[in-house]
């Protein structure tokens, strides 16, 4: 793609790590970079600006942490005709190679990070990027037409995104979610069916999901499914097929749970479109341990079983949580910070919880929820308060376990922050974890 931006001036808007990454690349290339954040973030190598609208500029970049809707920036600069991407486009056009491009409301992190494992084990020279920790700006200029660059895509990444385009394309799943961000639910499955639109693509679609199995009917589409098919990737007899080849059995993938089953069979999708020969998968699969704080088994605790899944940030994948593990013996923690969700559909089922605690910012919205449908639950003001009332008095025969459905940003600076903080609540250093 052509895209020059030597001697150009350019913006960076956000400076997290996204933008650091964007401002370097574009450094690299020439571009004169100036910097902005809405937090006073500041560069200690570029120009910081402190009132860009009255600056001229050639293009804006636009870190994925910028909320796109009602900004005054971006839609003075739209009006403007300066040209805006985002972040990840700036990475896409100067990176070489195939693209793996990876996006859903849940398990997004789980297959990018498979599918790497899948790639590395087949010999080919991979990148692990995006959403997942490392900017496809940082890597960009590190790749060549033999990489293979396996990038988790969120919706935040694909709001601004225009060049964009990876030639394998998997939608995991869709459910609510950022509807703070986005306004409604309806503008979050656009922005997020952004990644499958381009021409040319190979699509990969979960069969199972209703929200999105109808979205492409093209010959390039394949679909994965826990039931059988006709063609495509999905499981008979305890194995794992593609179309009537034998991948791999269900016994060999070493992670818990039903969502996680999806996962792998997405991650066999991409893996069998880029050729990776059956028993390179099978490996990889067998060899593979998922992310932290995704359904994470952490021990036993006086006969309780605790689960950390604090990733689970909306209701869908608390949902998936509780059906994987069972509603009998289930003490189950909700809370944070809630991007706008309503809690029925947690209570709604008629599930049989041995206990509902919930905690942090929306602690008391989510008990109110839970009293209308029969339940009656123990709310906290923090998520410490709700966990060392849990491990008190944990007892054999409980699942315990953190699955919030909620932000974590009301207490901590992350989910992965919150999920330690669990762990080291539930166990400490002085307890002994009963290994299983």
């Amino acid at each position: 793609m052509n895209f020059k931006v030597k001697g150009k001036k350019v913006l960076v808007y956000g400076m997290g790590m996204s933008g650091q990454a964007a401002s370097k690349l574009l450094h690299e290339h020439g571009a004169c970079v100036s910097t902005y954040d809405d937090e006073g973030k500041m560069s200690n190598y570029f120009a910081n600006e402190k009132n860009p609208m009255q600056k001229e500029y050639q293009l804006i970049v636009v870190s994925p942490g910028i909320v796109v809707r009602g900004n005054t920036l971006i839609s003075y600069f739209i009006r403007k005709g300066t040209p805006v991407v985002s972040e990840l486009d700036l990475g896409y056009i100067f990176a070489k190679g195939k693209v793996v491009g990876i996006s859903g409301t849940n398990g997004k992190t789980t297959v990018t990070s498979l599918v790497g494992e899948i790639c590395k084990h087949s010999g080919r020279e991979t990148f692990v990027c995006g959403n997942i920790g490392l900017p496809l700006s940082t890597i960009a200029d590190k790749t060549s037409r033999h990489s293979t660059i396996v990038c988790e895509v969120s919706n935040f990444q694909l709001e601004l995104s225009s060049h964009f385009k990876a030639d394998i394309a998997c939608m995991l799943n869709l459910a609510p979610d950022h509807i703070d961000r986005h306004g409604s639910f309806e503008e979050y499955a656009r922005v997020k069916r952004t990644l499958i639109k381009k021409r040319g693509q190979k699509v990969i679609l979960n069969y199972d999901d209703e929200g999105i199995n109808r979205w492409s009917l093209t010959r390039k589409t394949t679909f994965f499914s826990k039931t059988i098919l006709n063609k495509g990737v999905y499981v008979k007899n305890n194995y794992i097929f593609f179309n009537k080849t034998k991948i791999l059995p269900l016994s060999e993938i070493t992670m818990f749970g039903e969502k996680n089953l999806e996962n792998v069979l997405a991650a066999v999708a991409i893996a069998v479109k880029l050729k990776i020969k059956p028993n390179i998968i099978r490996e990889a699969v067998a060899s593979f341990k998922a992310p932290p704080h995704r359904l994470m088994y952490l021990g036993r605790l006086r006969g309780a079983d605790v689960f950390d899944d604090s990733k689970a940030t909306n209701i869908s994948s608390t949902i998936a949580a509780i059906s994987s593990l069972g509603d009998k013996g289930l003490v189950i923690l909700l809370g944070g910070l809630n991007k706008d969700f309503k809690f029925d559909e947690i209570f709604n089922k008629g599930w049989n919880f041995e206990e509902v605690v919930c905690f942090g910012a929306c602690g008391k919205e989510i008990c109110e929820c839970g009293k209308k449908y029969g339940y009656n639950p123990i709310c906290f003001e923090s998520m410490k308060d709700a966990t060392c009332y849990v491990r008190d008095k944990a007892a054999a025969g409980q699942k315990i376990l953190l699955s919030p459905a909620c932000a974590s940003f009301d207490e901590f600076s992350s989910y992965a922050v919150r999920g330690v903080m669990f762990k080291e609540i539930m166990f400490g250093e002085r307890l002994q974890i009963e290994m299983s």
